[in-house]
């Protein structure tokens, strides 16, 4: 299991997975190149989503198709100068907003 953690340090944002730099994957879709953000629903954000979905799923096309609902349900919604999230807590949230998306 992996753990995904983000941390303010004075202006700077940071974010790892497993204590090392998540890749923002900009290749996948440059939302925000100066970086992650959370806690609303701007670039940074989206870009967080992104990167998160990417390397938690391992799936590329599924994380560009769900980062958007991604960001809007999660992300926006984290607070403060930190967090920690798991893969297991991220892939339980993706299988809810996919459930949604199955709804008639």
């Amino acid at each position: 299991m992996n753990t995904y953690e983000g941390k303010r340090e004075s202006y700077a944002v940071v974010v790892t997975v497993n204590g090392h730099p998540l890749n923002p994957r900009l290749d996948l879709w440059n939302h925000s190149p100066t970086g992650f953000e959370w806690g609303y629903g701007g670039s940074g954000p989206a870009q967080l989503a992104l990167a998160l979905l990417a390397d938690c799923l391992g799936n590329d096309e599924r994380a560009v198709q769900l980062h958007q609902e991604f960001k809007r349900q999660v992300v926006a919604n984290l607070e403060g100068h930190g967090w920690i999230m798991t893969s297991h807590e991220i892939r339980v949230r993706v299988n809810r907003l996919t459930r949604l998306e199955r709804r008639p």
